[in-house]
């Protein structure tokens, strides 16, 4: 079925590519293991691609449940976990409306996923079904880019040329925002001598208060808002939001 993820997932085709990407940045997995309990748990992972952060926790005890809307991005993630000796519980769902057969105390989202979710509706089903699978009290933790409205308010062009399986590609990136929407549309082109492709993503952008509204409005409370997922503090020239509530 169509929704506003179906036509935003053409970054995430190559998940191998993407995994090599970001596989190195270890900062949220920190963050998460500061803030689990001792004791082995089960702990829900929203949008959890090629399982980053889910392999590793579930190698240390925690039943980890895994949920993206990418089924390419878990079958690699099934891959790796396979390789790695280990058990997750992975499954093909959209956030707004995952249905899963456990609650946990603690459900976290990280890479900027929250930018997903392009509507009040759709931000408003994510809180829901997030409420639907926490125990009383339970955390919820994520993080989303803070906007930073000169940064925003112009045109970004960018040209940049890489080496890539053993040929030059050129990139050329364009983003735009859209004020009224929050929603930022990245372009890029990939050209080589033989080939030329495009991919594209929508990001939503949140505001501080505005986001502080959505908690208080789905009964969370919020912990904490820091600056980064190494709890710099938060400000207004903070690049992110890292989010800790918790459900009253």
């Amino acid at each position: 079925m169509k929704n506003e993820f179906s036509n935003n997932l053409s970054k995430y085709a190559n998940p191998q590519e993407y995994d090599e990407t970001y596989k190195s940045y270890t900062s949220d997995l920190d963050f998460i293991q500061a803030h689990l309990s001792a004791s082995p748990q089960s702990i829900i992972e929203l949008a959890c691609g090629t399982g980053r952060l889910a392999i590793p926790l579930a190698k240390q005890g925690y039943t980890v449940y895994g949920v993206d809307i990418d089924s390419g991005m878990l079958e690699y993630a099934q891959t790796k976990a396979d390789a790695e000796g280990v058990e997750i519980y992975f499954s093909v769902q959209d956030c707004t409306q995952f249905n899963l057969p456990v609650k946990s105390n603690f459900i976290y989202m990280t890479g900027n996923s929250f930018q997903h979710f392009l509507t009040n509706e759709s931000q408003d089903a994510l809180f829901l079904s997030v409420k639907k699978h926490l125990q009383p009290n339970g955390e919820f933790i994520f993080d989303t880019r803070n906007p930073i409205l000169q940064e925003l308010a112009e045109v970004q062009f960018d040209e940049e040329v890489i080496r890539k399986n053993g040929e030059l590609v050129t990139i050329k990136s364009q983003e735009t925002y859209d004020s009224l929407t929050q929603i930022l549309e990245c372009k890029s082109t990939y050209t080589s001598s033989n080939h030329t492709y495009k991919d594209g993503i929508q990001l939503r952008y949140t505001y501080p208060l505005e986001m502080k509204r959505l908690l208080n409005q789905h009964g969370f409370e919020l912990v904490n808002l820091y600056g980064s997922w190494r709890k710099a503090c938060f400000d207004a020239s903070s690049v992110s939001m890292v989010v800790h509530a918790r459900l009253k």
